[in-house]
């Protein structure tokens, strides 16, 4: 398990710092170093250009105070006209930097993260709203963008516009720009301190609140038909009032905090202000500082106003994104429980044998093993079906084939190849699985059929519909192949669902063949048929079936009778039965009732 790693909802057991985040971040900026460079250049010469603005108005001033004997104030007014356009040129081009520079990076760190998520084990995404991390990643996205604006075109320049014209009145008036610096030092801490102290403890909770929302929302809605078969609906509607006036709760401290530093901010802005016109005043009525000279400072306090409640609203802007995205470096930082080796080749493909070599495997969380020097052979082609009580240990075999987890001891290895030697991909695609409840996506039932054979004709497709016996019922389909089957399949019914599934494993001609309860949503007339085709799929590969139905059954190669974790027995139908005393016998009574 990852160090990030919980057992509820939200799989995180701590939060990042800003510099664990920030680091995140520069990770993602360093993508296009031309555009990042371009901005900052961009940005830097802008503010440039801003911090002559004031001195340009200063010179007008005193050129039309000196009146028209002593030259037109022409000049003057095409110097400070002049820093304006090339301030806004400037700012221009750092955003047509930005543009394409932020847009790419969001695509790219959104990719990153799907990908990472696709990843994270079996145990991770039965621990985790699908919901809240849909919100986790799109929220992500948008904060990035967010912090990226406000640092790179909006706290960067904002600090090095305040520093300049705090710089250029000390150069003119020493206490003045003393006074300036104190005030804007003062501005700045606080603002710093109140973001991470004030605001992020509170804003992180709210956070954790939105993420539960669009858990609930998915979970309730992906549950429709369970909530409408119960007549559920008001009590729905209750569970979500009460968690979204919860996260009210939260929000509200949230904006509250945020008002109350924008009040500081205020406070000192006002100390600024008063502090600075009275020194200009003083220093006007003692004859150091001409009209201009005041005229010049005024429009520097009214920049750098600006830029306070803009660096102070910046602040918390950012420190909220650095919130909202830290789950996306979450998910970055989480180490995967089932990852390849960097140097991993593909699995090469032969006639499926598959052997279990002393395997040691406890799931997470549990102190027991479920297996403990747990040895099999399966030959080539052996079709080999697992029965047992439920927790016996059926669906972990077939786990571990695919390399969902890996174990703890010993080695599964397929084709004299270990699993955990193989990239995950190559391995899965040879091995086909049909499962109890096929989860198809919301595309056309063509792509579901095509999924593990993506290069697959349309003659290819229906050529396995055949075999499974779906091809009857997709040809009365509205539009046949080209028909949306709904999120998760939810258009057809579940026998449907079974057999569109059968035919993706029948094209997917892997060399070896899981079947889950394949047949345990299909009447006994289409069992029937579904069993005669996958027979003649079955020939030649390697076959795992875990059923109840003897029916399924009774023709395998060889019965592992599954308890506790171990093969108690194994045979034929016929052998397996005739041992009245046996577990086989007990549950073959069971199921003949």
């Amino acid at each position: 398990m990852s160090d990030f790693q919980n057992q509820d909802e939200t799989p995180r057991a701590r939060d990042l710092s800003n510099l664990e985040v920030l680091a995140y971040l520069t990770r993602q900026w360093r993508r296009r170093p031309i555009l990042l460079s371009g901005m900052i250049v961009f940005m830097v010469l802008a503010t440039i250009a801003e911090l002559m603005i004031p001195l340009a108005a200063g010179r007008l001033i005193d050129a039309l105070a000196a009146g028209p004997d002593n030259g037109a104030p022409w000049p003057a007014f095409a110097t400070y006209l002049g820093a304006a356009l090339v301030y806004y040129a400037l700012r221009q081009a750092a955003s047509r930097c930005e543009v394409p520079f932020s847009s790419a990076n969001m695509a790219d760190l959104t990719t990153h993260a799907f990908a990472r998520v696709q990843r994270f084990s079996l145990d991770w995404h039965a621990n985790t709203f699908a919901g809240s991390v849909v919100r986790k990643i799109t929220r992500g996205m948008w904060a990035y963008d967010n912090v990226t604006v406000n640092i790179f075109m909006g706290i960067a320049p904002s600090v090095g516009v305040m520093l300049g014209i705090a710089g250029m009145m000390a150069l003119r008036w020493p206490l003045v720009g003393g006074v300036v610096f104190v005030v804007m030092a003062a501005f700045v801490t606080s603002s710093l301190l109140l973001s991470r102290y004030y605001i992020r403890p509170q804003n992180i909770r709210s956070n954790a609140l939105d993420s539960e929302i669009g858990g609930a929302l998915a979970d309730s809605i992906g549950g429709v038909a369970t909530v409408k078969s119960f007549g559920a609906e008001a009590r729905e509607d209750a569970r979500f009032h009460e968690l979204t006036w919860r996260w009210r709760t939260e929000t509200k401290k949230t904006w509250l905090r945020f008002v109350n530093s924008w009040l500081v901010n205020i406070i000192t802005d006002l100390t600024m202000q008063a502090a600075l016109v009275g020194l200009l005043v003083w220093q006007w009525s003692r004859g150091a500082a001409s009209a201009g000279d005041v005229v010049a400072a005024l429009t520097a306090y009214m920049i750098v106003s600006g830029y306070m409640r803009r660096f102070g609203e910046q602040v918390q802007q950012v420190q909220r994104g650095m919130d909202e995205i830290q789950d996306l470096a979450i998910f970055d930082l989480q180490e995967s429980d089932v990852g390849d080796h960097d140097d991993a080749p593909d699995f090469r493909r032969d006639r499926g044998a598959i052997h279990f070599d002393e395997v040691g495997f406890t799931y997470a969380g549990q102190t027991r093993p479920l297996y403990a020097d747990f040895s099999l052979e399966i030959d080539p082609g052996e079709t080999v079906a697992l029965v047992g009580p439920t927790g016996s240990g059926k669906s972990t075999f077939v786990k571990l084939v695919q390399r969902l987890y890996d174990v703890n001891e010993g080695a599964v290895r397929i084709d004299g190849q270990d699993v955990r030697g193989v990239t995950q991909d190559s391995l899965r695609r040879n091995v086909a699985l049909v499962p109890q409840d096929p989860a198809l996506f919301h595309r056309t039932i063509a792509e579901n059929i095509a999924y593990g054979a993506p290069e697959a004709t349309a003659d290819d497709i229906v050529a396995a519909a055949r075999a499974a016996h779906a091809d009857a019922f997709i040809q009365r389909l509205p539009k046949g192949y080209d028909t949306l089957v709904g999120e998760r399949g939810v258009k057809l019914s579940g026998g449907e669902r079974q057999r569109v599934a059968i035919a993706r494993a029948i094209l997917t001609d892997a060399p070896i063949l899981i079947l889950d309860e394949a047949t345990s949503s299909l009447d006994n007339e289409t069992e029937r048929d579904v069993q005669a085709a996958m027979e003649a799929v079955m020939d030649g590969r390697t076959t795992i079936l875990i059923a109840h139905r003897l029916s399924t059954i009774r023709n395998a190669d060889r019965i592992l009778v599954f308890n506790q974790g171990r093969i108690v027995e194994q045979g034929t139908h016929d052998e397996l039965a005739a041992n009245d005393d046996g577990l086989y016998a007990r549950l073959a009574a069971l199921a003949a009732g």
